[in-house]
């Protein structure tokens, strides 16, 4: 009897530790830093890219820390912050002060795979010690993919207790899966069509390589033929006075929409920006470098991308040799 006794006591005391134990919160980061708190993060401090990520599940962070003015950190385009402090303006000016006042239980940026740091400034040692005395630092891994880092971030926000039956989310993710099958089937009939994507500036051109931004290593998933060119190692892209970037021709360009000054304006400043056959058709289209972090977003961008090959001529290239 007492060892039945025993028993009962002992599984009714584990039904009281469960619920403990299960609001354990533990996350291993890109880095391979693993962080355990004894319950979810609450009071949250995000990197602009990762606010832009949570918000939408419901998750607004308490700060935010920013890359630089809005016009250049394109994130959190669209993206309700109103009522949350900006704690950084740019990766040497985050306010350590401000971020100590808001008395976070996390500080949430991204960790780049590919250039293995921190963004947002916080792997710069001295912020790093300062901040990591407030709360504990993790990165959400940065891989070479937007589509795969939107999954990753769903999980993630699931894991913070966000509410994934929520029928706009659903919605979402649905509009970027049928954009991809409408831009497959749109390709489908342009073959042979080319895509570059550029990044210019009044003294060169820099051509992207794909499979280095995640944005263009998706599009070359579903299928878009977009240019590569030779680098060096160490660079995303192989940058070139204007005068022998005029070899590389595609039937479309998407210019990198992430300055202050549209990208279009450079081409039609430079005396040789109309040397480039997409220009002269007007085939020319956004590039969001890195920037995208929700369904919504990328959905947009898809569908955008699909009506500008959908008008486009996929013979621009050959036809001028």
């Amino acid at each position: 009897m007492f060892r039945a006794a025993s028993t009962t006591f002992l599984a009714a005391l584990a039904l009281l530790a469960a619920p403990i134990m299960a609001a354990e919160w533990r996350y291993t980061d890109g880095a391979g830093k693993t962080v355990v708190l004894p319950d979810p993060p609450q009071r949250i401090i995000a990197h602009s890219t990762v606010a832009a990520a949570l918000i939408p599940y419901g998750i607004r962070p308490v700060g935010i820390l920013r890359d630089g003015p809005p016009s250049l950190d394109r994130s959190l385009d669209g993206v309700d912050i109103s009522g949350i402090p900006i704690v950084s303006r740019g990766w040497f000016e985050i306010d350590a002060e401000a971020v100590l006042n808001l008395d976070p239980d996390l500080i949430i940026t991204e960790y780049s795979l590919a250039e293995g740091v921190y963004q947002g400034g916080t792997h710069e040692d001295a912020i790093a010690r300062r901040l990591e005395t407030i709360a504990p630092i993790v990165g959400v891994p940065r891989s070479n993919s937007i589509a795969g880092l939107l999954e990753d971030y769903r999980v993630f926000a699931q894991g913070l207790g966000a509410d994934m039956d929520r029928p706009d989310l659903t919605a979402d993710k649905a509009r970027l899966e049928s954009a991809v099958t409408d831009l497959q089937a749109t390709l489908a009939t342009k073959p042979g069509l080319t895509v570059m994507a550029v990044s210019p500036s009044s003294q060169s051109l820099s051509i992207a390589l794909p499979d280095l931004f995640g944005e263009l290593h998706d599009l070359r998933q579903w299928g878009i033929d977009l240019l590569s060119p030779p680098s060096s190692s160490g660079t995303s892209y192989l940058t070139l006075s204007w005068e022998s970037a005029q070899d590389y021709q595609a039937d479309i360009i998407l210019l990198d929409d992430r300055w202050a000054q549209p990208a279009i304006d450079v081409f039609a400043a430079h005396p040789l920006g109309d040397r480039f056959i997409a220009i002269q058709a007007g085939q020319v289209g956004n590039w969001p470098a890195e920037w995208i972090r929700s369904y919504a977003v990328y959905a947009n961008e898809i569908e955008g991308l699909t009506a500008l090959i959908a008008r486009s001529n996929p013979d621009l290239v050959d036809e001028s040799r």
